[in-house]
């Protein structure tokens, strides 16, 4: 009978089972959301890689362990870049090979010793930490799909993303996972394993007794607007905001603070149609408040299409505006176009490359009410939401559409981000799209009201609380990174003394030898 150890004996079903162990954390995230299944998800990948033959071997395990997660976290992009979607994996999927290796290294068959395996709850993590923070830059598609971000529902995870941010969840998650593999596959080393557990419990446990809690001083009622799906044609950004138009005028009366469009809710630049900003200046003055729109277009005061975030006030603009700064590979530029530019001709990859903004604005919206703007995925990277709340933004907004991947999981692990981006800052965050999943969440990360779905064309209210302090994460930013190089540097240090050692250990001296007697003579006078 075959075992499972002569299965794997073939390459190609051991890459195989490696890329299949490498996509189960996908199901943590929305849309499935098994939250708990993130602290076992890389129970399976750990155990086919620890009994790699050889070092090489372990290498390709975690290259394809991470082809399979890269692929399986953004599946929803194939109908767009088709077979480009598999490169991309391929090449994202490469950084999770040296994590293997370590794997290896650590934890590799027969049996670790409990030193080895106190060590790898460290040094995992902190690897691990290192391919989120390399991926997580915006030329490499940014942090989509940080593990950490699997637990954004989950309170006390929330609490920890107010000290570390979604750094210390990933590195809490990791842990537990390598600690788990340990109990599951060795036998001889559960000691530290369970040491391992117990000092994470014991992190949780003191950032939700010492962490500090928002302090809610006031409440603002900020309104989103979502149009819904409207089908394509020329006359589709004029329908489109005919349809916001209605259902802001629906608001009238309602005693709101601040409305908010979502992403390209404007596809004109009020430049040009001047007959639009009269428009939205008519629905300021109806509903008595100013609205932050989006603008997606080429621009008549400068060369080049931007997408924008510009707010209206009875007068028509006001002239706070900011460009967005991080734009999504392939979708609003082509990351070396003149290499990459074949990719216009498989999928939906931009035919020209937006323009960027070059600084983050914090705007007075109106009743001393002060906003930070962000637009689509700029909402995962957890820096930019920390500087708008450092800079004095009393609640965060994300101006996104993901109407091109509405039947797929994109849009609620889209609106998910929202969720940690407030529990970091201790600022509620409002998340606003065209076509859904539009929503809010409060400083803490806790949803408010319900969530506006795919299928909705509607407007609605929230009671958005708002809170002052600085949590921890603002205050010192990405700590468990920091922690985590040193953590690596450590081990790099120690393992090049331990390589080292040899060279420097002083051999002992020979022995004197007598000179041997000769027929000839004695030793001391030869020839005698």
């Amino acid at each position: 009978m075959k075992t499972i150890s002569d299965w794997l004996a073939s390459p190609w079903r051991r890459s195989t089972a490696a890329v299949l162990a490498g996509a189960l954390p996908v199901l943590a995230f929305p849309q499935p959301s098994l939250w708990w299944f993130a602290y076992v998800a890389l129970v399976p990948w750990i155990a086919l890689i620890r009994t790699a033959p050889t070092g090489r071997r372990a290498l390709r395990d975690g290259w394809w362990g991470g082809f399979g997660f890269m692929l399986a976290m953004h599946h929803w992009l194939l109908p767009n870049l088709h077979v480009f979607t598999f490169v991309i994996a391929g090449l994202l999927g490469a950084l999770w090979a040296p994590w293997a290796w370590l794997v290896r290294r650590f934890l590799g068959a027969p049996s670790p010793s409990p030193g080895r395996v106190a060590a790898a709850l460290a040094v995992l993590p902190s690897g691990w930490l290192m391919i989120e923070l390399v991926r997580s830059w915006q030329g490499l598609g940014g942090p989509w799909g940080v593990l950490g971000s699997s637990q954004w529902q989950v309170e006390p995870a929330l609490r920890l993303a107010s000290v570390g941010g979604v750094w210390l969840i990933s590195f809490l998650v990791v842990t537990v996972n390598v600690a788990v593999a340990v109990l599951v596959t060795v036998r001889t080393s559960r000691v530290p394993a369970v040491a391992g557990l117990a000092a994470t419990a014991v992190a949780t446990s003191a950032a939700w007794v010492w962490s500090p809690r928002p302090d809610v001083q006031d409440r603002v009622r900020i309104a989103v607007v979502q149009p819904g799906v409207i089908q394509g044609g020329t006359d589709g950004p004029d329908r489109r905001f005919d349809r916001e138009e209605q259902l802001t005028r629906e608001l009238a009366g309602q005693d709101v603070d601040l409305i908010v469009w979502g992403e390209s809710s404007v596809g004109f630049d009020l430049g040009e149609r001047p007959d639009l900003a009269r428009r939205l200046a008519a629905l300021s003055r109806e509903t008595g408040v100013n609205i932050l729109v989006n603008v997606d277009a080429r621009r008549s005061d400068k060369p080049g299409i931007y997408k924008s975030s510009i707010l209206i006030g009875p007068d028509g603009p006001t002239g706070a505006r900011y460009d967005k700064m991080r734009l999504v590979p392939f979708g609003e530029y082509i990351p070396m176009r003149s290499m990459l530019g074949w990719a216009t001709s498989v999928g939906r990859a931009a035919d020209e490359d937006r323009r960027r903004g070059t600084r983050q604005v914090v705007m007075d919206a109106g009743r001393g009410l002060r906003i930070g703007p962000m637009v689509c995925f700029e909402s995962a990277f957890s820096d930019m939401s920390r500087n708008l709340a450092d800079h004095g933004a009393e609640v965060l907004v994300a101006q996104s559409a993901t109407s091109t991947f509405q039947q797929s999981w994109a849009p609620e692990q889209h609106a998910s981000l929202a969720a940690l981006r407030a529990a970091e800052t201790g600022r509620p965050m409002v998340h606003a799209t065209l076509t859904g999943v539009s929503a809010v969440y409060g400083p803490s990360g806790q949803r408010i009201g319900p969530w506006l779905g795919t299928s909705a064309s509607t407007s609605a209210v929230y009671e958005v609380p708002l809170s002052t302090g600085v949590t921890p994460y603002v205050r010192f930013g990405d700590w468990p990174v920091y922690a985590a190089l040193l953590i690596m540097a450590a081990w790099c240090v120690s393992e090049g003394v331990r390589t080292q050692r040899p060279r420097f250990r002083r051999s002992s001296p020979e022995p004197h030898a007598r000179p041997a007697r000769t027929a000839h003579g004695s030793p001391a006078r030869p020839g005698h």
